[in-house]
């Protein structure tokens, strides 16, 4: 069996999270969306809001499941859940620079292999970062977003 984690902050999770997810469901039998926890960013939604969201988001795919990453290494994750794959969505050649030490770490550490897939084109410029900014400056990000996000988001704004 083929497992393999896919890990973010997912904050939000939006369709190019989705499409990369759901390109990798098709090519592992197994995939684990790690929803992780960097305290240096600032979240949107909570660790419970965006494992929920994500949780939502994506029951139609099959062999896909959602778990909280917690603190430490993602190696150290992977090795705990029996996943010997990485899987990173990059949009461009800025991503795969970031990606690839980190890459080359965790196999290091790990023995974990990083599978990086290219982002469809039409989601290319989507970013968690550039979706919290227009939709805090009152845009439409609806045709960005799974409806379970934009469900959390009216809630939040009444």
């Amino acid at each position: 069996m083929r497992r393999a984690v896919c890990p973010g902050s997912f904050d939000p999770i939006h369709n190019g999270h989705l499409e990369i997810i759901a390109r990798a469901a098709s090519l592992f039998d197994e995939v684990i969306v790690a929803v992780s926890t960097n305290y240096a960013k600032k979240y949107r939604f909570g660790l419970e809001d965006r494992l929920e969201i994500a949780g939502e988001t994506l029951t139609y795919l099959r062999g896909v499941s959602v778990l909280p990453m917690g603190d430490g290494l993602l190696a150290e994750f992977c090795r705990k859940q029996g996943a010997n794959l990485i899987v990173k969505g990059v949009r461009s050649s800025a991503d795969f620079e970031y990606e690839l030490p980190m890459a080359a770490m965790n196999r290091q550490l790990a023995g974990v292999e990083t599978v990086f897939i290219p982002a469809e084109a039409s989601y290319s410029h989507l970013s968690s970062t550039l979706l919290k900014e227009v939709a805090s400056l009152g845009g439409d990000i609806s045709p960005f977003v799974p409806k379970a996000v934009l469900k959390r988001l009216n809630e939040d704004a009444h």
